[in-house]
């Protein structure tokens, strides 16, 4: 992450070679409804480049997490293979972007470097680096279908003025995997939060805000309700924790008629899961995963129960990038001993006999108070970093996070997810709490800062 411009920055440090992207080319993804005459918009992740100059890449800050693209100044550019910019009429395309110095502008350009101008961003300061925002562009005349777009930076100042998260192209029509929430049981749901009389806390009470839910292994399928709804077997081998109804077909519904559940308290019948991991081709399954619901803000009397039918992914099963001891959300050991070594290709911890395999995922904590999904089913929510959640995500959500305990110690021959490498570990949580004993924990362990247990007590 930038914290200050770079103006005197080794351009053979940034010149990453075009072959090294090869396989982020896939990474463009087009979200579309299947069966919807709506048009699709195509969204392009700003690493997905077929070849660049000037490119560097680096772990974002910006919801969803992944990579940005870094380290931008005059004359870099990164050109993008097939992007759809679909059929003659409006184009609105949108970029992610952020910038503490803003002293340029992106332009989009067609066939080359030098083609038709597509579209022109203006770069001015977004308060940081990592402080993102989305521009849009509008043009009324432009190729159609597949294309090959370069984004070309231009400056008239010297050095790093801009980073890039990602692009999207669409005719400005709603666009599909946006979950509306129903209003009316929304505010049904907050008013009854609101009338609950939270418990007094005892004086030698810990005071953090948090209850949890501790679950078991329940089943695996090769199945993602919210990935892939309604297509079973299209998803890579996932282990379910919590409601034993899980499959591709799960719905809000399905999880409330169904009363059987591997977590405790038993009121809790979301749906929980994460990628299946192997040990030299044989299943592990998580001894145990403890589910919290806690708060990293500032002021946490501001936070609200999920909504019935909530939604969303944390990680990124896509990234397959090297772990090395030191990186940032990686698999650890506990227990006596703890590590005593790495994995021959260095991305997996080896434990003590003493200690256990371990991974904690972190859940978003701000929500735009509008949608139960998205699209990528990370946009709708947003992690905070300054202790508050606010702007296009003001409504602060618990929150969420899964502590997996694995019954073994490794080796040196390491591990495989099902999503491959160590990097892609994600995890995806479909909430289906009965409604008051939800907002009893909320209001009465979180809001008042006070450590609950499993069954919601202090």
């Amino acid at each position: 992450m930038k914290t200050s411009p770079a103006p005197a920055r080794s351009r053979s440090r940034t010149l990453l070679a075009a072959t090294l992207t090869a396989t982020l080319t896939g990474v463009v993804a087009l979200v579309a409804a299947a069966g919807t005459a709506e048009a699709a918009t195509t969204v392009v992740q700003a690493e997905a480049y077929a070849a660049q100059s000037g490119a560097v890449l680096e772990q974002t800050a910006d919801t969803g997490g992944g990579q940005n693209v870094a380290y931008l100044a005059n004359g870099d550019w990164m050109r993008y293979d097939g992007v759809d910019l679909g059929a003659a009429g409006t184009l609105v395309v949108t970029a992610r972007v952020a910038s503490a110095v803003g002293t340029g502008s992106i332009e989009l350009h067609t066939g080359s470097l030098t083609g038709p101008l597509l579209v022109q961003f203006p770069i001015t300061a977004t308060g940081g680096w990592q402080n993102w925002t989305t521009l849009t562009a509008t043009t009324a005349t432009h190729p159609t279908g597949a294309q090959p777009v370069f984004a070309v930076l231009k400056s008239t100042t010297g050095g790093d003025f801009v980073n890039l998260n990602w692009f999207s192209f669409g005719d400005g029509s709603p666009q599909p995997g946006w979950v509306d929430i129903d209003q009316a049981k929304w505010n049904a749901q907050l008013a009854e939060f609101a009338a609950m009389v939270p418990k007094p806390v005892p004086a030698n009470n810990v005071r953090v805000p948090e209850f949890n839910a501790s679950c078991l292994y329940s089943h695996s399928k090769p199945d993602d309700p919210i990935v892939f709804p309604g297509l079973p077997g299209a998803s890579h081998m996932h282990s379910f924790l919590g409601n034993t109804s899980t499959n591709a077909n799960t719905t809000t519904q399905t999880l409330l008629s169904n009363a059987g559940t591997s977590c405790k308290p038993a009121e809790d019948l979301s749906a929980y899961w994460i990628p299946t991991l192997y040990e030299r081709g044989a299943v592990v399954e998580p001894k145990d995963v403890v589910v919290y619901y806690g708060s990293r803000l500032i002021d946490p009397t501001k936070t609200v129960p999920f909504p019935q039918g909530f939604r969303m992914i944390a990680g990124d099963a896509k990234l397959q990038a090297p772990t090395p001891a030191g990186t940032v959300n990686q698999f650890y050991c506990a227990g006596a001993g703890g590590e005593i070594g790495r994995s021959a290709d260095g991305n997996w911890p080896v434990c003590a006999p003493g200690a256990t395999l371990m991974f904690q995922l972190v859940f978003p904590d701000c929500w735009d108070g509008v949608h139960l999904d998205s699209p990528t089913h990370k946009a709708h929510v947003a992690y905070t970093y300054d202790g508050t959640c606010s702007g296009a995500y003001p409504v602060a959500i618990p929150s969420v996070s899964f502590l997996i305990t694995y019954p073994t110690s490794g080796s040196t021959n390491g591990f495989q997810l099902a999503s491959l490498m160590a990097s892609s570990m994600h995890g995806d949580a479909f909430f289906a709490w009965d409604n008051a004993a939800l907002g009893h924990r909320v209001k009465d362990c979180v809001l008042q800062r006070a450590k609950c247990n499993t069954a919601g007590n202090f």
